[in-house]
């Protein structure tokens, strides 16, 4: 078990992110040991055909048979609005150092594709990143971040109405937090007490996580990343109710909208899954928010809409049609 120690000022700061690259490097363990992550199995079909254009040497040398992954791929996020070039940009100013030793926690020693000429190697592993991002994660990302997003905002929900703790806890049943103790228990079984002195704690909710997971260089501010919640129902097509009173006094497609409104989600996001343009969706959504059926909280660029109390009780027959 790892124990971070937190004083009082590194309990404020304890913050949530979303990192497109950390997504990717944790996405590339579901690329080498597909078996671990059933949820993804439609994302993983529906990348398959262009895995061969993948430079993969240098994509699966980031990753060990433990599914540890290399710290410099999972970076602390630097404002929610991060996007995945910015993120590129900066670790393409990896210091051989850093590099070498990333890789080394991972693997007990160098792979032999990243050894070489440093900037020839830097660039080959940025060139496979970047490659791996435009053809397996751009095409699905704005549904994978509007998933990450309204994890987010679930736990700042959990925080204001039933405390920190209580938001804290939720992550997953190996994290635990008593008001100073932020307790991760690994799979690998790793233990150690890691003061977080001033450097609060980031919360990275993911696609590829199944349970918990941390940076391992405690010389680096704390990052956990966590399974986002939503991740069974990312890839499914919400259906429409079946005809009755709640879509008879709705109509048909802001019935629909309620229905798929389980998890909060974007206009965007809720386009994608119905086929329909987000212009549409925005309109029934206004419409259902002025009924006072759904609630909405920003998040960096997007608005995140979920249901109300009074929506909820209607979307049970929505649903779950008799």
């Amino acid at each position: 078990m790892i124990r971070y120690v937190l004083e009082p000022s590194d309990v404020t700061a304890i913050r949530f992110g979303v990192s497109p690259l950390s997504e990717l490097g944790m996405g590339l363990r579901a690329l080498r040991f597909p078996e671990a992550y059933p949820l993804q199995r439609p994302w993983m079909e529906r990348i398959a055909p262009v895995l061969p254009l993948l430079d993969l040497a240098p994509l699966y040398a980031l990753v060990d048979d433990r599914r540890w992954v290399a710290d410099f791929v999972n970076p602390r996020p630097a404002s929610p609005l991060t996007v995945i070039d910015d993120e590129l940009a900066a670790l393409a100013r990896i210091t051989p150092e850093r590099l070498r030793t990333d890789l080394e926690r991972v693997h007990g020693t160098v792979p032999g594709v990243f050894r070489g000429d440093h900037a020839t190697v830097v660039r080959r592993m940025i060139d496979a990143l970047a490659a791996a991002w435009r053809l397996c994660f751009a095409p699905s990302w704005p549904r994978m971040r509007a998933v990450l997003e309204a994890d987010i905002l679930h736990r700042g929900r959990v925080a204001a109405g039933a405390g920190l703790g209580a938001a804290l806890t939720g992550l997953s049943p190996r994290v635990t937090f008593d008001g100073r103790h932020l307790d991760v228990r690994l799979a690998s079984g790793l233990s150690g007490l890691r003061p977080v002195r001033g450097e609060g704690v980031t919360l990275v909710p993911s696609m590829f996580v199944n349970r918990a997971c941390i940076t391992a260089d405690d010389t680096l501010p704390p990052v956990i990343m966590y399974p986002a919640r939503g991740q069974g129902a990312m890839w499914s097509t919400a259906t429409a109710p079946d005809a009755g009173a709640v879509r008879e006094l709705l109509g048909g497609a802001r019935a629909t909208l309620l229905a798929a409104l389980g998890e909060p989600a974007s206009s965007t996001e809720l386009a994608l899954r119905l086929g329909v343009t987000t212009s549409a969706v925005n309109q029934q959504l206004r419409l259902l928010s002025r009924a006072g059926l759904l609630n909405r909280a920003r998040y960096g660029r997007s608005v995140l809409y979920y249901r109300s109390d009074l929506g909820e009780s209607l979307a049970g027959p929505a649903t779950h049609p008799h």
